[in-house]
């Protein structure tokens, strides 16, 4: 077992500065145009595919860091980047956790490679969880999934929503219910295959930021899906509900975690990870231009104002990376979110990344405000981090109830 550490090792810095580049050469130049135009940016995720940061095997080097380290490095690298373009880029790995957190050697082996494609024909895959009536509450999902025990088929019906590549996947992971009586234990996920009718793209959301990656609804009607596609297996999805149905019946309070939230669970370090990017993008932006823009016949970073904000955005964001770092780490170690760490690092990050890049702004004044200056996107880019996989607000509930013994629904 690796031990806790605040270095990266020169093996994890020869990757960092090799995404570092690819962000700053590639990622950045394109950013503006993409994000203006609302597209998933194609091209930029072949040319990540051709260097091998889009793939299964860069992420699975990534995953596997003994440290814990190499996730939340690659992430803030990418989305030191551009938000809108590196959540396009690994958007799939949040359905690639869904399969690899729930699913069969089997399953892991077949369906992660058709994520990707190749870099020739890439691809993209979806996590569907949320619902337009149960966001943050996953015990009022509708979406249901009903075994045909004749045909060894699932039937899907619902829709989901807020859907990073909804639509436009190759490979489409859906979280359903097939037992409502247990409610979030009650849940599974499965792989829709490509190509499967019923399954369709509903509304395209036009976003206040990240705008280059596409999010939508997908609606299922009458998804029909093969036994197999079943995340784990169906034997091991029944002993689960039995297990569930028991302690429902003896009253015990042992908790059980759904898929959806498994999935969440594991991937709340990156997310904070991706706001630690986009807060140092703007910070290091604010701060060439106050070294650089002169008031009064001196640079206004000699103002006190101007100095202590940037002060006190760079104690935030190291900060919020030394959060992250420590739940990454722990994750790898085995170590137990007692105090609900995870939560802790997606909640200080997104905060600080919102701060800062309105910080940002504000020093750069009435440039901070225009499109000629990136800091305007990476301003509206921000507002996602404390949103997403799970809201500021619902962060605080599982650090509130972890810290006070309460179980967490």
């Amino acid at each position: 077992m690796a031990e806790f550490t605040m270095e990266l090792n020169d093996d994890q810095k020869q990757v960092r500065d090799w995404i570092h580049g690819f962000a700053a050469d590639v990622m950045r130049p394109a950013a503006a145009e993409w994000d203006e135009r609302e597209e998933t940016p194609w091209p930029v995720i072949q040319e990540a595919a051709k260097v091998g940061i889009y793939s299964l095997d860069f992420y699975a080097q990534q995953f596997f860091d003994p440290t814990g380290l190499g996730i939340p490095m690659a992430m803030e690298e990418l989305f030191w980047g551009d938000a809108g373009i590196a959540l396009s880029i690994v958007g799939t790995g949040l359905a690639a956790i869904g399969v690899v957190a729930n699913g069969t050697e089997e399953q892991i082996g077949t369906w992660i490679p058709q994520m990707y494609g190749t870099p020739d024909d890439v691809k993209v895959a979806a996590f569907c969880s949320s619902e337009p009536d149960a966001g943050s509450d996953v015990g009022s999902m509708r979406t249901r999934a009903v075994y045909d025990q004749a045909k060894d088929e699932w039937v899907l019906n619902g829709t989901k929503t807020w859907a990073t590549n909804g639509g436009i996947a190759n490979v489409h992971i859906v979280v359903a219910v097939v037992d409502p009586a247990l409610g979030t234990k009650g849940h599974a996920s499965f792989i829709v295959p490509p190509g499967t009718p019923g399954l369709s793209q509903g509304q395209k959301f036009k976003k206040h930021g990240i705008r280059a990656s596409h999010t939508a609804e997908v609606v299922l009607e009458d998804v029909r899906i093969p036994g197999n596609c079943l995340l784990g297996g169906k034997e091991k999805l029944d002993e689960r509900l039995a297990r569930a149905h028991e302690r429902a019946r003896s009253g015990g309070g042992e908790r059980v975690k759904n898929a959806a939230m498994a999935t969440f669970e594991a991937s709340r370090p990156a997310v904070g990870a991706m706001a630690v990017g986009t807060a140092r993008a703007a910070y290091e932006v604010a701060l060439d231009y106050a070294k650089t823009r002169t008031q009064f016949g001196r640079p206004i970073i000699d103002n006190q104002g101007v100095a202590f904000q940037l002060a006190d955005m760079r104690t935030q964001i190291d900060a919020a990376r030394l959060l992250v770092w420590r739940a990454s780490w722990m994750a790898v170690a085995g170590r137990p979110f007692e105090s609900a760490e995870g939560s802790m690092s997606k909640l200080f990050a997104s905060e600080v990344s919102k701060k800062v890049t309105a910080q940002a702004v504000q020093i750069l004044g009435g440039n901070g405000y225009t499109r000629e200056y990136p800091v305007e996107r990476m301003h509206r880019d921000s507002a996602i981090y404390t949103i997403f996989e799970g809201t500021s607000e619902i962060q605080r509930l599982v650090i509130a109830r972890t810290i006070s013994g309460m179980p967490i629904r």
